[in-house]
């Protein structure tokens, strides 16, 4: 909405970057940003994402006049921090997927770290005078708080692939420019790393241009994953001597960001300790005290003082789904049940149903289907861990840590061991009904099948007259249809039954 409150008179579809008109969509930009931003006359808001990062530039004192970023890094320093950087390495492959690219597109590639700082620049010569002139080089810092909305700065701060075209930028000399930005994560501690963005002038613009960007971020995250492994696999062949040198002893090699890689007595230890915890090279885990002893690559944890008996495994904290109802779906845990939208209840139901977890990719393919990607997914799980308790949901792979049970699975459960009655009072409508998930769907359709199957095939009408009320059963004619046929003249459930039957004749 415009940042004075007053409300729009329509949704904003012209700020949407779409269609082939770049100079169109730049004049119905131009227009919101007067009204929102200029103090014209309130006729549309912008794109939501667009006006939310405008309140946090504003409010962070970004002035719209401002003619360009802050340098923050000169030559010299930008070239140790750039070498220094995680994504140093990946340049190759950046050059490879995008820099030719944006060159022949009259476009420039850049790369920033997490704040926003840009590291590196390549593209089309041509533009280099005009983008120095609006700040678009190496050693700037291009995040919210320092020069407003971009697709740089916005996309590291909602942690989401953007893209800002014209008037979309809150400072009014870079609306002659579109940009489109993906952030990318380190694959240890799920942190952001930097972004990667393609920018250039209003007619260069192509709205491909971001699924291009967000697939390159999804596959420099692929190379630091396979580079993570290599790394994770030497410290272990390197170092393993030390754990088993403990004997029975509890101990475990963990790397220096405190991710287990290895770990006696098998299933006692967390996926990660909190380094950063350790009082003089002491942390705690499940109430015992681990020395921290560095090594050449990560640290050696084991326990302070003798042993004489490894400890037990802490009970796994016990989950409950509940998303098979016309209601809001919930997860009970704790003893206390937490509401749920949809996409958190379709994540949850989903890694129910593979208790041996999986990869980001699968699990956006599972809930999103062929539109999915890892980063919406990494998004997903931080505001889903935020409403469980800490360790339920455990990476790489993803997966939930404590025993879960389920509505759906207790109907499942109750199907196999032919309890009708069970399965039928083990939920309270459809399985998510407003979810377009793969996994999600199949499931709802398998079980909805399943039960109408068995219920018409088994010959109970007591049976059949409650799956009739049944949210599964109530909009069922066959179901209708076979209970007036089966039901005496008399029976006084055969009144309703034949006036729902009328209803749904008629629909």
């Amino acid at each position: 909405m415009p940042l004075d409150g007053a409300p729009p008179r329509r949704d904003a579809g012209p700020a949407q970057v779409s269609g082939s008109d770049p100079a169109g969509r730049a004049r119905a930009s131009a227009d919101v940003y007067d009204s929102a931003v200029g103090g014209g006359p309130v006729r549309s808001a912008p794109r939501t994402v667009v006006s939310e990062s405008w309140r946090r530039s504003l409010a962070a004192h970004v002035d719209p006049e401002r003619p360009s970023p802050p340098l923050v890094y000169p030559p010299d320093q930008l070239r140790a921090s750039g070498a220094a950087h995680p994504l140093h390495d990946l340049l190759p492959l950046l050059r490879a997927t995008l820099a030719s690219i944006a060159a022949d597109a009259m476009h420039l590639m850049r790369v920033t770290d997490a704040e926003g700082h840009v590291l590196w620049r390549e593209g089309a010569s041509a533009l280099l005078t005009e983008a120095d002139r609006v700040g678009l080089s190496p050693g700037t810092c291009w995040s919210e708080d320092a020069i407003g909305t971009s697709a740089m700065g916005t996309a590291l701060a909602t942690d989401a692939p953007v893209q800002i075209h014209s008037a979309d930028h809150l400072v009014r000399t870079d609306h002659s420019w579109t940009c489109v930005a993906a952030p990318v994560h380190d694959p240890d501690t799920g942190a952001i790393l930097g972004a990667i963005d393609i920018s250039g002038p209003l007619h260069a613009v192509h709205p491909p241009l971001l699924q291009l960007v967000s697939a390159t971020a999804q596959l420099a995250e692929s190379q630091l994953r396979v580079r993570l492994a290599i790394a994770d696999e030497r410290l272990r062949t390197r170092n393993m001597p030390h754990l088993t040198s403990l004997g029975g002893a509890p101990g475990a090699l963990v790397t220096s960001t405190g991710r287990v890689l290895a770990a006696q007595p098998a299933g006692w230890w967390p996926d990660r300790v909190d380094l950063r915890e350790a009082v003089d090279r002491v942390v705690q885990v499940h109430g015992c005290d681990m020395l921290v002893e560095p090594l050449a690559e990560g640290c050696l944890l084991r326990a302070r003082g003798p042993v004489h008996r490894a400890p037990a495994p802490r009970p796994a904290t016990a989950l409950f789904l509940r998303c098979m109802t016309e209601d809001t779906p919930s997860v009970v845990v704790g003893g206390r049940a937490v509401p749920l939208c949809l996409r958190p209840a379709e994540m949850l139901t989903v890694l129910a149903l593979h208790p041996a977890g999986l990869s980001a990719e699968r699990l956006a393919h599972l809930v999103y289907g062929d539109d999915g990607n890892p980063t919406t997914v990494r998004g997903e799980v931080r505001r889903l861990r935020r409403l469980l308790e800490d360790g339920l949901l455990a990476t790489r792979p993803y997966r939930l840590t404590a025993t879960v049970g389920s509505d759906f699975g207790a109907v499942r459960a109750a199907l196999a061991a032919g309890r009708l009655r069970t399965a039928l009072a083990s939920c309270a409508g459809p399985l998510l009904p407003r979810s377009e998930s793969p996994e999600v769907r199949e499931l709802r359709d398998e079980l909805g099948a399943a039960l109408r199957r068995a219920v018409l095939e088994d010959g109970d009408t007591a049976l059949l007259c409650d799956f009739a009320a049944h949210p599964l059963g109530r909009t069922d004619l066959e179901v209708h249809d076979r209970l007036v046929e089966l039901l005496p003249p008399r029976d006084p459930r055969l009144g309703p039954l034949t006036a729902r039957r009328s209803r749904l004749q008629a629909d």
